[in-house]
């Protein structure tokens, strides 16, 4: 019998079938047992590219990860670092949105994933460029990723059903279009994200007006010889 052309399996396979189980059922159906049924394979046979589940679940992790559009941070991108948080906010959540129950993996952290070590670096370097302290880009890696991953998690939306009689106003008076909101979740959950953001921006700013406005004894930020400009002022 003539060899396949094509490797029966391989990791790109492992992860693309893993991933859609987690899209589909959630982290708890992927086991080696059930990703060989899928594959049509011996499970003994997944150990030839991954050790354990977890292994598997960060491969498919950093799949996402690797999804994120991270070109405004390049150099000569010509973004200031407002903007660059903003576009790049948008692609994250975007990508982590399409695999709500991946995000739990995701939130931990990227650990030894290189995609998402990317991602980090590309933040937390850009920010530092552009005059943020380097504890101060930390902390706004590390904000960003709350916020984005707390968005993605779920749909404020869908946790109203669209049945109007389940608000009675006598008990909450203030929820008699509630039952809407189901049918309106990408309006409501982006339009939330989108202001949640802007509100996070607009302090951020804030705040780096003041580190720029700092004596020139202390530590103030500066964009010499940066790709990325200060952020312009927002009413």
């Amino acid at each position: 019998m003539a060899r396949p052309r094509k490797p029966l399996l391989s990791r790109e396979r492992i992860i693309e079938t893993a991933g859609a189980l987690v899209d589909a059922e959630g982290l708890s159906a992927v086991s080696t047992r059930r990703l060989a049924a899928e594959l049509g394979v011996s499970g003994p046979s997944l150990y030839n590219h991954f050790r354990t589940k977890d292994e598997i679940l960060e491969a498919v992790a950093d799949a996402v990860s690797a999804r994120v559009d991270l070109s405004m941070f390049a150099e000569g991108d010509g973004r200031d670092w407002r903007t660059a948080l903003h576009d790049w906010a948008v692609s994250y959540r975007a990508a982590l949105a399409d695999h709500p129950r991946l995000v739990p993996v995701l939130a931990v952290g990227p650990g030894r994933r290189p995609a998402g070590l990317r991602v980090a670096d590309a933040v937390f370097g850009a920010m530092v460029r552009a005059g943020w302290p380097p504890a101060q880009a930390t902390h706004i890696g590390a904000l960003m990723r709350y916020f984005i991953t707390g968005s993605a998690l779920g749909s404020f939306a869908r946790g109203f059903v669209d049945d109007a009689t389940a608000y009675d106003p006598a008990d909450y008076p203030h929820l008699g279009q509630a039952h809407l909101l189901a049918e309106r979740q990408r309006q409501v959950d982006e339009g939330a994200f989108e202001t949640g953001l802007r509100a996070l921006l607009d302090g951020l700013s804030l705040q780096y007006e003041r580190y720029a406005s700092a004596p020139a004894s202390a530590p103030a930020p500066t964009t010499a010889g940066t790709t990325l400009r200060p952020a312009p002022k927002h009413p």
